[in-house]
């Protein structure tokens, strides 16, 4: 009896060639992740050391006061910053309350048919698409079927069409997540479906939505391929008109410096681009803050 206790093997210590294996899989997988990740934060530090250096010699006053000249030295900012906020602040006011009314109907009004999830599934794919077919149709809408010309207004509604889907999305994944007990308690109040929308769910999901919302305007400012398609300019000395008048907006401006051949002009883009990623940074940490303070009174 005691010659087999002894002779046993502890199942514990036992050599098992598959689990090995799955084990230095699983290793190498995780590897192979942390040196891409690293390669990428490599080259993200390399391109931003290099914009650092070039851009902020010139980033001073003058040079986000004034504006374009074909001599470096006397360039500035001015009339493309003020037109890239001028498109935000539109891109902003049109999509929060389109996008937000068409996720609260698609999620909360709308039955499960199959023309709902039709339309949910082309929005899916409409967020997908390249912006430069978002140009185009706003080249055909906004600037020649409306007639409203070149013009700020233009370039908000055609960045609002190209983020609208985004928002949409966001704004449904963020309904969703609220949980059926929010609703179930709301209608046993007595609410109707509206007041249980207003007081109960949208509440709830107002840090998703406006997480959703702000992400999307950061990359509507950044955007520069629509716009040029619909004729913004490069060289605008003079502050923008929404309504009228030539404009320019930041990514535009820069496009625009960097592919001269001087060596100062290269240095004035990567000024612009110090301030368009300032401007980037705001705008995310605006939307880590606000969904800081709305999930504070949340509790599910």
């Amino acid at each position: 009896m005691s010659l087999t206790s002894t002779s046993a093997v502890d199942p514990a210590v036992r050599f098992e060639p598959a689990l090995m294996r799955r084990k230095l899989s699983g290793t190498v997988f995780y590897g192979l992740c942390v040196m891409a990740v690293g390669i990428l934060l490599l080259a993200l530090v390399m391109l931003l050391a290099d914009v650092l250096v070039r851009g902020l010699p010139w980033l001073d006053w003058d040079f986000m006061t004034g504006g374009p000249s074909r001599r470096p030295a006397n360039a500035g900012i001015l009339p493309a910053l003020v037109g890239s906020l001028m498109v935000g602040i539109i891109v902003g006011v049109v999509t929060f309350p389109v996008g937000i009314a068409a996720a609260i109907y698609l999620n909360e009004y709308a039955s499960d048919s199959w023309v709902n999830r039709v339309l949910q599934t082309n929005i899916s794919n409409l967020a997908g698409v390249p912006s430069i077919i978002y140009g185009i149709l706003g080249l055909a809408v906004f600037v020649r079927l409306m007639e409203l010309g070149s013009t700020i207004l233009s370039a908000g509604l055609t960045l609002t069409l190209l983020i609208l889907p985004v928002v949409i999305i966001a704004s449904i994944e963020a309904l969703r997540a609220v949980p059926n007990a929010q609703r179930e308690g709301a209608y046993a109040l007595g609410a109707t479906r509206w007041q249980m929308v207003r007081g109960s769910v949208l509440p709830a999901a107002s840090p998703g939505i406006m997480t959703g919302i702000i992400l999307a305007m950061a990359r509507a400012i950044g955007e520069a391929a629509p716009l040029i398609l619909i004729g913004a300019f490069a060289f605008v000395t003079f502050l923008p008109n929404p309504f009228t008048g030539s404009y320019t907006v930041l990514p535009i401006q820069i496009y625009d410096w960097a592919r001269r051949p001087q060596d100062d002009f290269a240095g004035i883009a990567a000024a612009a681009i110090i301030v368009i990623l300032v401007l980037m940074l705001v705008l995310n940490a605006l939307a880590l803050i606000l969904r800081a303070r709305l999930s504070r009174h949340i509790q599910w």
